[in-house]
């Protein structure tokens, strides 16, 4: 079959390694794709904000089914449209995908069925949210409602702190998604996350992944979209991943059946594991950047007909094989991300930091300027390996990045450091 696959990042680079392979495959399209992803699929240049266009282009390509990737396009009712225009999409509709695109919407869905989350208030201005603070103190977290691109939630050690994200995000550096903030208790514990399959009736799950969100070693800096995971993680036991299942996953799919939001599609739970028991942080509803180049690596199963079961809602009829091996990934990215950056330098040594065979390098901002690889984002290498162990995929991913030439780029050196530790290394 011809498949459309909606993305540029490295959790989409990864979803066409993955789906170029399988036997079920004619054609992967890829819009708008990077310089990564011309290797595996054809990259168009599609305005994927333009729904009737990426209808139009099914049509024309014999495309009966189509992945999204990015969340902003699920927020965005695409899904919606394609589905009114009789084809197969693997994504949430717009109504569903409320459970990122407003964690208010979410906080409420905890509220009515019962999952175990951190306490919060919701406010649509300054002075309240500011009021709220003063009463509750801190540490505290506060979020951005809509989608930020991973960049408004904000640990707030102290009131004044707080108080500084109060007013980025009502004085507009978030756009429409700063308009409303949700202000949470902070909760002590191990951040982990979880993905599942949902198909609006049925759910399956898929594994855990832990990821590297602040910009530095020993998660100094700023809040970043990602700066490398690995996957299994070891902190989500058996025993929590049943937990999980039965407090959180299970009881929201059933509410937002309920509710006349049937949920099809990924549902990447944000957890954190309290001395109390695993609770919610957030769900995101679509595959996590950079999780999903881990997990990608580790899938054994063919993926097309995983995501397409979810999208016809066949989910109880399949079950998926992982290989055993830990995988990691870490980010490399422009200097100065998560601020300023700049694009266009060049990049070399690809070819030899992927020639061991357990190292796949996923792009992320890349383009081909005249035949130069060159960066165009903030994120832009996911070097990710597979091992027997995870320190041995440590050693492989930094082995590779050794070989890179890249001056202008920068990564983290501590990946997986949770795991290690809980090791005793």
């Amino acid at each position: 079959m011809n498949v459309l696959l909606i993305g540029s990042g490295g959790r989409e680079h990864a979803l066409a390694w993955a789906l170029s392979q399988s036997p079920s495959l004619n054609k992967l399209y890829v819009a708008p794709g990077n310089a990564g992803m011309a290797a595996v699929a054809e990259c168009v240049a599609l305005d994927v904000s333009d729904h009737r266009a990426v209808i139009d282009f099914c049509e024309e390509k014999g495309i009966v089914f189509v992945v999204i990737g990015p969340e902003a396009p699920l927020v965005d009712g695409l899904a919606d449209a394609l589905a009114l225009a009789g084809l197969r999409a693997f994504g949430p509709s717009a109504a569903a995908a409320q459970l990122e695109g407003s964690k208010a919407f979410t906080k409420e869905m905890c509220t009515r069925a019962g999952v175990p989350t951190a306490a919060y208030g919701r406010f649509d201005n300054a002075a309240a949210a500011k009021a709220y603070i003063a009463k509750t103190g801190a540490p505290i977290v506060v979020k951005a409602d809509g989608l930020a691109a991973g960049k408004g939630v904000f640990i707030a050690m102290t009131e004044e702190d707080a108080l500084s994200a109060i007013d980025q995000c009502f004085d507009g550096a978030f756009g429409d998604a700063g308009a409303e903030v949700v202000i949470e208790e902070f909760m002590e514990g191990e951040e982990a996350s979880f993905f599942v399959l949902s198909d609006g009736e049925n759910v399956l799950p898929l594994a855990t992944a832990q990821d590297h969100k602040r910009a530095f070693d020993g998660d100094e800096g700023p809040n970043t979209g990602g700066m490398g995971a690995y996957s299994p993680a070891p902190v989500m036991t058996d025993a929590i991943i049943a937990q999980v299942m039965e407090e959180i996953i299970k009881p929201t799919v059933a509410d937002m059946k309920a509710q006349g939001y049937p949920f099809k599609g990924v549902l990447y739970a944000g957890l954190m594991i309290t001395s109390s028991g695993p609770k919610l942080i957030e769900y995101n509803v679509r595959f996590g950047d950079p999780e999903c180049q881990v997990l990608m690596l580790r899938l054994k199963s063919d993926v097309l007909p995983v995501l397409l079961a979810t999208a016809e809602g066949n989910l109880d009829q399949l079950e998926v094989e992982w290989h055993d091996q830990p995988a990691l990934t870490v980010v490399m990215a422009a200097n100065g991300y998560p601020g300023d950056y700049k694009k266009g330098s060049a990049i070399n040594g690809l070819e030899e930091a992927a020639s061991d065979p357990d190292v796949e390098i996923f792009h992320a901002g890349t383009k081909m300027v005249d035949g130069q690889l060159v960066a165009n984002g903030g994120r832009v290498l996911n070097i990710t390996a597979r091992g027997n162990t995870v320190r041995e995929a440590r050693e492989k991913a930094y082995a590779a990045i050794d070989k890179i030439d890249w001056p202008e780029g920068f990564c983290r050196k501590d990946i997986a450091w949770r795991a290690l530790a809980r090791d005793g290394e």
